[in-house]
């Protein structure tokens, strides 16, 4: 099966250690001397719009992949666990 980058922007990843969905490829990691793919990016998510940040990007190795399909890619690696911050409280006098 041949796939041009813009193809493979349209795949959901998902993980086969719980079915969760990981999220889509944004970007493909090339090593330029043997022109091999060795990992593909999906980048973090924004907070607000991107005001407050965004999260980490998680880089799946080209190890990991178990398979690319038609619609989607299957790896053998967890989805990233986003750590929650707490609540901050800005009114009742908690900060």
């Amino acid at each position: 099966m041949k796939c041009r980058l813009t193809e493979m922007r349209r795949k959901e990843v998902i993980s086969a250690v719980d079915g969760a969905r990981i999220g889509y490829v944004d970007d493909i990691m090339l090593e330029t001397k043997s022109a091999k793919i060795v990992a593909f990016v999906i980048f973090g998510r924004n907070f607000f719009f991107g005001i407050f940040g965004k999260s980490e990007d998680f880089i799946i190795p080209w190890e990991k992949i178990q398979l690319i399909g038609e619609d989607a890619v299957i790896v053998s690696c967890p989805p990233p666990v986003t750590a929650k911050k707490p609540r901050k409280w800005l009114f009742f006098g908690k900060n």
